[in-house]
């Protein structure tokens, strides 16, 4: 896969959308994958994989649906369903979609491969599809998410920050995603780069659909098996599992060991406050939905999308498909205020609610 170098810092932040251009900036002239010509009346297909991680009701539907308004001064339409992690329900939604003769999809897959044949008959209907998030199999149009393996690195390279001297006395756990997400590959991959050979790695699971549960069951097995004075720290992948794999750890006795995450879900934050998970990835959702209602829009109104995607990547079943990568931070209680607070993501009495704000205080987070 081909991708541009993406800096991990909190200046990352400030990556402007204005350099991927606007939809109606982005020329005139029909992309070969785009419809044909239409205006602002247009009616944009979103299909997101599941509702049980935070962060596609509270930020990726919202922030696309007020985009694409935006985009095509309120005449715009979004047509939602979400897939509720079920392959087979997703791709009854694209025919549903299709059906429905919207003239474009922003499709978030559940399974990046058993997409391909939905996608296709998207592409056969002249209907383009925006992958968003997960590089989607099948001849898609446009890609937009943040540098996968790059998350996995950052996720590594702050674990190995917090073990410290431990690296070399113990074991890791590592709890990567699910298998059929080709984004969890990614981070995996990422993440190895950066610890292999620092640090032994005494267990390592692809989670099952990403289920918290399923990581804590996994965290149990690990511990029973390695011992729980020989486990120094565990990569978790995302958020909802590192939930799982610490209530895991406390039902062991085992406490004060560094802990990953990803998404900075509210609860992943608030875990961060109190020092239970060490970090998260923050990705900025706000510049990867902008992207996304801005590649949707262009393709609907048949234009070209060089302005906006100055990338390209290549997928298992189609070489250079134009795309957008959206740098990420990781995330410590150091620079919360600097992020998901800055970013108008929470607010610190959401992250300080109740039995969190002693923590808040201790840290400085007011």
């Amino acid at each position: 896969m081909r991708r541009a170098a993406v800096a991990v810092a909190a200046g990352a932040m400030a990556v402007s959308l204005a350099a991927c251009g606007s939809a109606k900036e982005s020329g005139d002239n029909a992309d070969s994958t785009g419809s044909a010509k239409k205006g602002d009346d247009i009616k944009v297909g979103l299909l997101l994989p599941e509702n049980a991680t935070a962060r596609y009701e509270k930020f990726d539907r919202p922030l696309i649906e007020k985009k694409v308004k935006e985009l095509t001064d309120d005449k715009g339409e979004v047509v939602y369903a979400n897939a509720n992690q079920d392959a087979a329900k997703q791709n009854q939604q694209v025919d549903t979609m299709v059906s429905n003769k919207v003239d474009v999809l922003i499709v978030d897959a559940v399974d990046s491969k058993a997409i391909a044949g939905s996608v296709k008959k998207a592409k056969d209907a002249g209907i383009p599809v925006v992958a968003y998030d997960r590089l989607a199999e099948g001849p898609i149009s446009a890609y937009t998410s943040f540098d996968n393996v790059t998350v996995g690195k950052t996720q590594g390279e702050a674990l190995l920050k917090a073990l410290g001297s431990k690296a070399k006395d113990g074991q890791i756990v590592m709890m990567n995603g699910s298998a059929t997400d080709p984004n969890a590959a990614q981070f995996k991959q990422g993440a190895h780069s950066v610890l292999d050979g620092k640090v032994k790695v005494g267990r390592e699971y692809d989670t099952k659909e990403w289920k918290p549960e399923n990581a804590n069951s996994n965290m149990e097995g690990a511990i029973s098996a390695l011992g729980k004075d020989k486990i120094v720290g565990v990569y978790s992948a995302n958020d909802g599992m590192a939930g799982g794999i610490i209530t895991a750890l406390k039902a062991a006795g085992i406490a004060d060991i560094p802990v990953t995450g990803q998404d900075a879900e509210l609860a992943g934050v608030q875990r961060i406050v109190t020092g239970e998970q060490y970090m998260s990835v923050y990705k900025p959702y706000p510049q990867e939905a902008d992207v996304a209602a801005e590649m949707a829009v262009a393709l609907a109104q048949g234009k070209s999308l060089d302005s906006i995607a100055k990338d390209k990547v290549d997928s298992p079943t189609t070489k250079a498909v134009p795309s957008v990568l959206v740098p990420v931070v990781s995330l410590t209680k150091d620079n919360i205020n600097d992020t998901v607070i800055k970013d108008g993501i929470y607010t610190v009495n959401e992250i300080c609610a109740g039995k969190y704000k002693a923590a808040c205080d201790k840290i400085g987070l007011k």
